[in-house]
C-alpha cells in the first residue's frame, strides 16, 4: 500500500476523533439549558446530516445502489447512526462528559475482539499490548483531570447507553469493513443518514411539537451546528475515508484521542493544566496506536489492499 494512502487513513481518523472529542461538552451545555432534548439533539444530528450528504452527493458523481445494497446500507444506518448516535447523546443527557470519555475507552477493546471472530483478524500480543496502551493512557487522562461541574441526573442508565453505543459502533466498523469500499464516501452517507432519519422521525414528532422554540439561545443554536455540521457530517466523511484505508482495530484505536481532546478543551477553558501525569497519558495513547499499527496483522492487511 502507498504510504501516503496509509497515512490519509491515519489523519482522517485523527481529526474525526477531535471533533467527536469536543463534542461531548459541547452537547452537555447545549442540553443542559433544559429546551434541547437528547432525542431532539439526535434528530438535528442525523436529518441535518441527511441533509448535507444529499445536497454534497448532487456535485458527485451519480451512482445505482441495488435494492440488495439498499438494504445493508439500512443496517449500517441502524448500527453505525441510530443506535451509535442516538444512545450516545442521549447517555450524555443522563451521565457525566467524564463518566461518557471512560466507557467510549471500551470501543477498540470491542472492536478487536469482534474482529477477531468475524473476519478472522488475529489477536496479536503487539495489537493487545497497544490496545491496554491506549486504554491505560486515556483512563489517566479522565481520572487526572479536574471534576466535571457537569453532573448526570441518571448515571447508571447514561453509562449503559453510552456503552450500548460504543458496542453498535464496534459491530459497524466490523460488519461493513469490506462493504463501504463499494461505493463513495456521499453515496453511502446519504442512504445511511436518509434510513436513520426514517426510524428517528416519528418517534420524536412530539418533541418538536413541544418545544419552546423561542427560548432556544444563540449559544445553542452555535451548539448545535458544531454536533450537526463537523462533529456529524465532516466527521462522518474523515471516519469513511479511515475506514477505507484502515482495519477496523486501528480505526477504534484512534478512540482514545478523544480523552486528550477533552482535555485540552479543560486547559484552554482555564479548568485544568498540564501536568507530567497528562504528558505521560499522551505518550501512551500514541505509543498504543502505533504498536497496533506495526503488529502482524496490520502488515497482512497492508500486504492484502496493495
Amino acid at each position: 500500500m502507498n504510504k501516503d494512502f496509509k497515512l490519509k487513513g491515519h489523519l482522517a481518523m485523527l481529526g474525526a476523533n477531535t471533533t467527536w472529542g469536543m463534542m461531548a461538552p459541547i452537547a452537555k451545555i447545549v442540553m443542559t439549558a433544559g429546551v434541547i432534548s437528547p432525542l431532539l439533539l439526535t434528530n438535528f444530528r442525523i436529518i441535518g446530516a441527511a441533509l448535507l450528504f444529499w445536497t454534497a452527493s448532487i456535485f458527485t458523481k451519480y451512482e445505482h445502489v441495488p435494492l440488495r445494497d439498499l438494504l445493508r446500507m439500512a443496517g449500517a444506518g441502524m448500527l453505525g447512526i441510530v443506535f451509535n448516535q442516538g444512545s450516545y447523546i442521549t447517555g450524555i443527557g443522563f451521565t457525566s462528559p467524564g463518566e461518557a470519555s471512560i466507557i467510549t475507552t471500551t470501543m477498540p477493546i470491542w472492536v478487536m475482539l469482534l474482529a477477531a471472530v468475524i473476519l478472522k483478524e488475529p489477536i496479536t500480543w503487539k495489537k493487545a499490548g497497544g490496545i491496554a496502551l491506549g486504554a491505560s493512557g486515556a483512563l489517566l487522562l479522565v481520572f487526572g483531570g479536574a471534576q466535571s461541574a457537569m453532573k448526570g441526573d441518571n448515571p447508571m442508565l447514561g453509562d449503559l447507553l453510552v456503552l450500548t453505543a460504543q458496542l453498535s459502533y464496534a459491530l459497524y466498523l466490523t460488519f461493513y469493513k469490506n462493504f463501504i469500499k463499494k461505493y463513495s464516501v456521499f453515496t453511502l452517507m446519504k442512504w445511511m443518514f436518509t434510513f436513520a432519519s426514517i426510524v428517528i422521525l416519528p418517534i420524536s414528532i412530539k418533541e418538536w411539537n413541544s418545544t419552546d422554540w423561542s427560548a432556544v439561545s444563540h449559544t445553542e443554536i452555535a451548539g448545535i451546528a458544531y454536533v450537526v455540521v463537523i462533529a456529524t457530517f465532516l466527521a462522518y466523511i474523515l471516519t469513511m475515508i479511515g475506514q477505507k484505508n484502515l482495519r477496523p482495530t486501528l480505526v477504534g484505536m484512534y478512540n482514545y484521542v478523544q480523552p486528550i481532546i477533552a482535555s485540552l478543551i479543560g486547559v484552554y477553558l482555564g479548568l485544568d493544566r498540564f501536568t507530567p501525569v497528562k504528558v505521560v497519558a499522551v505518550a501512551l495513547i500514541f505509543s498504543g496506536v502505533y504498536l497496533v499499527t506495526i503488529s502482524k496483522a496490520a502488515k497482512h492487511h497492508t500486504e492484502a489492499a496493495s
